[in-house]
């Protein structure tokens, strides 16, 4: 007697080839196919504060590589670049006790940034996963609150509002469905 197994495997193993050759499973179909590698130039900051720039540098690069499948490369080895400038640094006064004194202050930053292919080519359109107008770079604003009398200082709202922005901006880099 032959075993039914033995006949259902083959036909298994054919069903399990057919079918589309660019199907992707896992986090990888969030992303477009075609673009393996990136290139990140630093992110120039408008911003009187020092080293605001490199910081979301690193933490959009920090980002890319660990919740993506694309790999930070040189300009050179790149078949796409994401590029951004910080545009404005706030700093607002929320809250005050009875003194004057500021008792909860919001770190506002605004990035705008652009990821093209390795023509030149906008590779996201921006009607496509936000509200944000159709215009050839994106515009992200992010808010951090903290406050001084509890020991928090404005490098810790910074940090948290570059986590924020670099969070977004490669989160706007998934293809659209």
């Amino acid at each position: 007697m032959i075993d039914r197994r033995w006949i259902s495997l083959p036909l298994l193993v054919a069903l399990l080839s057919s079918g589309c050759a660019c199907y992707q499973i896992g986090a990888r179909t969030l992303y477009r196919p075609d673009i393996q590698t990136i290139y990140v130039p630093m992110f120039p900051s408008e911003s009187f504060r020092p080293g605001l720039g490199e910081r979301l540098t690193e933490a959009v690069v920090r980002e890319i590589e660990s919740t993506t499948p694309y790999k930070v490369v040189s300009k050179e080895m790149a078949d796409s670049t994401l590029s951004g400038e910080l545009v404005a640094d706030q700093k607002a006064v929320i809250a005050e006790n009875g003194l004057d004194e500021a008792r909860v202050i919001q770190e506002t930053l605004t990035v705008v940034y652009r990821w093209t292919d390795a023509r030149g080519n906008a590779l996201r359109d921006p009607l496509s996963l936000s509200l944000a107008p159709a215009l050839s770079a994106d515009r992200i604003n992010t808010s951090s609150k903290y406050v001084p009398e509890a020991g928090q200082t404005m490098a810790i709202a910074q940090e948290e509002a570059i986590r924020d922005l670099a969070v977004q901006i490669v989160r706007n880099m998934q293809a659209p469905w």
